[in-house]
């Protein structure tokens, strides 16, 4: 992403009408929205594309970061994932763009640990092949034994038996 020299662009913020003292994006921020147009372009063009943009490894402020947030809004997905720690995938205004906020303070637009994922679905949100088949296995023991009519109950960790 080029975040050289960049004029002053506004953009209209979600949900906001256009005019006189309407909010604009820093020009860092602006910068990293326009790579997010370019991704989309590419997502649009190829259903597999994948690409995350690493907010903490820019030279983001606190400011520009939230300034990202609001204009990019929330859409209809919001999900929280524990493995290897907190981590909330929020899907943007914006079909395909998503906001992950990974660590103990996930949920949070301070940018410390937040990427944009330019995705049909990020894959943190798709099942890892191996906890399929353990599922598969898991439900067909069910299945077994309410053919047997054996009772079953959840695992130490609250999972279905």
């Amino acid at each position: 992403m080029n975040l050289g020299v960049l004029a002053a662009t506004a953009f209209e913020p979600q949900g906001t009408a256009a005019g006189p003292g309407a909010a604009s994006l820093p020009p860092l921020a602006a910068a990293v929205l326009c790579e997010v147009i370019d991704l989309l372009g590419r997502l649009d063009g190829d259903a597999s594309f994948h690409q995350a943009i690493d907010l903490h490894a820019l030279p983001l402020t606190a400011h520009d970061v939230a300034a990202l947030r609001a204009h990019l809004g929330d859409g209809e997905v919001d999900a929280a994932v524990d493995a290897a720690g907190r981590s909330r995938v929020v899907e943007t205004a914006y079909a395909g763009v998503w906001w992950l906020d990974h660590g103990p303070a996930a949920g949070g637009a301070d940018g410390a640990r937040a990427q944009i994922v330019v995705a049909r679905v990020p894959d943190l949100l798709l099942a890892h092949p191996a906890d399929i088949a353990a599922a598969r296995a898991r439900l067909h023991a069910q299945r077994a034994a309410l053919e047997r009519g054996v009772a079953f109950g959840p695992d130490e960790e609250g999972n279905p038996a």
